[in-house]
């Protein structure tokens, strides 16, 4: 059974609430939105397409909350508040079982950050979901990844490498993402694989702490790499301070976990840097988030990503060989 377009998109709109910033939303031609005064629009893009940034089978709830949390970190990591978003759907069959279970998983995270879908497109074509997200943030208080300072830490919240984890589980065969798994520790890297948290609330409280910020998408030493670039300065990483969780290493093993976290992707953690000044408060904010921030190196004269015996700087592939 399939949908037309328009029916398509009148089972999206039953999902949307109405806001006093949505002047007008889905069903006209573009939007009309209301940004806060004396705040600069932040905008993001992100494109998932099945087979290369999800596997295949993956199900449609979590393919829903991960085309929105991908750009929900894009956000994250400039320090804004997000405040609307359009969605773009290429569908080879849009049947209403996963258009429901998509729209679950998509308004699951958009409620909880409270960001409102305001409009987009639907189309006929291999599955691949395109997001642009807004937010807004004060004049002059946008993270970037061009103020790193030398001497400043460099700090990442959460634990790393899960999701390369899990990829590498499922190359290998031993995982199915497709489906919930009683083994503990496969579970816990198959929802960091599948549903990433986006560290929107860290981001909004660290513009009184850090000098740069980005997110981890493509692997920290990567993304870490792009902040020292923009800043002009060097960065020395000390691989034995990285967060690795239990079930990470417990499933890998020690130096393969270190591996994925350095190297891997899809983590959507933040890696930031802030003044060294800055230690005792940043362990306040952790403990009021209930979030680990965990300091892995520091900014110093000089370009590139040092990290004492690896190879140098890589990126995440993705799902594609």
């Amino acid at each position: 059974m399939s949908l037309a377009e328009f029916a398509l998109i009148d089972r999206i709109r039953a999902r949307t609430a109405e806001r006093e910033d949505v002047l007008l939303g889905i069903g006209d031609d573009a939007a009309l939105l209301q940004p806060r005064p004396n705040e600069h629009l932040v905008v993001t893009a992100d494109t998932l397409n099945g087979g290369v940034h999800f596997p295949d089978d993956t199900a449609s709830f979590d393919i829903g909350w991960k085309t929105l949390a991908v750009n929900l970190s894009d956000l994250a990591a400039m320090g804004a508040r997000p405040a609307w978003c359009t969605l773009a759907m290429s569908l080879p069959d849009a049947s209403p079982d996963w258009i429901e279970s998509f729209a679950d998983g998509f308004f699951a995270l958009a409620d909880e950050h409270a960001i409102a879908l305001v409009g987009g497109d639907t189309t006929r074509g291999p599955l691949s979901l395109s997001v642009t997200a807004m937010g807004q943030v004060a004049r002059g208080q946008a993270l970037r990844r061009d103020r790193a300072q030398v001497g400043d830490d460099i700090w990442v919240s959460g634990t790393l490498g899960d999701a390369a984890g899990a990829l590498q589980l499922w190359q290998r065969g031993e995982l199915n993402v497709a489906t919930a798994t009683l083994l503990a520790d496969y579970e816990a890297l198959r929802l960091r694989l599948l549903r990433p948290i986006p560290r929107v609330t860290l981001g909004l409280r660290l513009r009184a702490f850090a000098h740069a910020a980005v997110d981890i998408s493509d692997g920290l030493l990567a993304d870490l790499g792009h902040i020292a670039a923009r800043s002009g300065v060097g960065a020395e990483v000390d691989a034995d301070a990285l967060p690795l969780s239990a079930a990470l290493r417990g499933v890998l093993g020690r130096d393969a976990a270190r591996d994925c976290a350095l190297r891997g992707g899809d983590d959507y953690e933040l890696c930031f840097t802030a003044a060294a000044d800055q230690r005792d408060a940043l362990h306040a904010l952790a403990e009021s988030l209930r979030l680990p921030l965990t300091r892995i190196g520091r900014i110093v004269d000089g370009q590139g990503v040092q990290c004492e015996g690896e190879r140098g700087p890589g990126g995440y592939q993705h799902f594609a060989d």
